[in-house]
């Protein structure tokens, strides 16, 4: 592991230390609130939320691994028309 050296490393890192600490502090104050009743229908509503991001999480990895399998995510490739063979298409070839 190699120790950041310059001034903008330290920053970012400082800075990231800062952002986890106020989502720390967001949490602990959003748990102290009290006692707050959730109705069955917000159960619901969280659990057909989660559903449908699992389900389209799954489904866009499946399509991304399916493109890489078939060749889909290949850089585009000129594709020459083949050139007609001298010798046969030559009428000088049908001599008697």
């Amino acid at each position: 592991m190699s120790i950041p050296k310059g001034l903008g490393s330290w920053l970012v890192i400082t800075l990231l230390l800062l952002l986890l600490a106020a989502a720390g502090f967001v949490a602990n104050e959003g748990l102290r609130l009290g006692d707050a009743e959730v109705p069955a229908s917000g159960y619901i509503a969280m659990a057909l939320g989660v559903t449908f991001s699992l389900v389209l999480g799954f489904g866009l990895m499946a399509l991304l691994f399916y493109s890489s399998r078939k060749g889909y995510d290949e850089p585009a490739v000129l594709i020459k028309d083949p050139k007609p063979e001298a010798d046969s298409a030559s009428p000088a070839s049908d001599s008697k």
